[in-house]
């Protein structure tokens, strides 16, 4: 009883760290990289915007393939580095976890784009920043805050993609049949995700009529 209990409280903490580790870095790079490329690093994020007319076919063409190259690198950085983790840790590919079904991942991945994409619309919307001038914010934080939530929620489901370069570059390197199998989801779940949200700020929430305070 006693050791099921440590077991369980290793793993939350094991869960809390990996998912700090991803919002934590996400702030970093979208604050260091949004002068210079809008902080895109996401072919989600990229394909929400894009249909979202904020940036061209071309350029967000150009930024897919650099994202996917990036994963790539990286994901090959990590084997050369450290071998024995990387094994153990399935080369950090995502895939459906046992006792979850297909449809189930599909689902993970979409609700968690959703929720990241229509957060970097929340948070870099030129308008709301006027409207709402009053209320400072920090666009990088809300997008690490809103990544680690989904960490949290969605790791034991899917490994949490909801980055389609990062997963095809853990499967790539990685390379083995689980690691393609259903790999499919994490491109259809991101994309659909990020066009929803898309959809959702641009349509909806941009036809509110909002009304400042007293």
């Amino acid at each position: 009883m006693g050791v099921a209990r440590s077991n369980n409280k290793c793993a939350s903490v094991g869960l809390q760290g990996i998912a700090w580790s991803f919002g934590g870095m996400i702030f970093a790079l979208v604050y260091c990289t949004a002068g210079v490329s809008g902080g895109h690093i996401n072919p989600a994020v990229t394909f929400g915007l894009f249909l979202a007319r904020k940036l061209s076919l071309t350029r967000a063409i150009f930024y897919i393939v650099m994202q996917c190259l990036g994963a790539i690198c990286g994901a090959g950085v990590v084997k050369g580095f450290q071998p024995s983790p990387y094994e153990s840790k399935n080369g950090g590919a995502n895939f459906v976890s046992h006792g979850y079904t297909k449809g189930d991942g599909l689902g993970a991945e979409i609700v968690g784009t959703f929720i990241l994409v229509y957060t970097v619309f929340s948070a870099t919307d030129a308008k709301r920043n006027a409207r709402d001038s009053h209320v400072p914010i920090l666009a990088p934080l809300p997008i690490g805050f809103a990544v680690f939530l989904v960490h949290l929620a969605t790791i034991p489901i899917t490994g949490t993609g909801i980055n389609p370069a990062r997963s095809l570059g853990a499967a790539i390197i990685y390379n083995r049949d689980h690691a393609w199998d259903g790999h499919w989801i994490f491109w259809v779940g991101p994309f659909v995700g990020a066009a929803l949200a898309a959809l959702y700020h641009q349509v909806v929430i941009r036809a509110i009529p909002f009304k400042s305070g007293n």
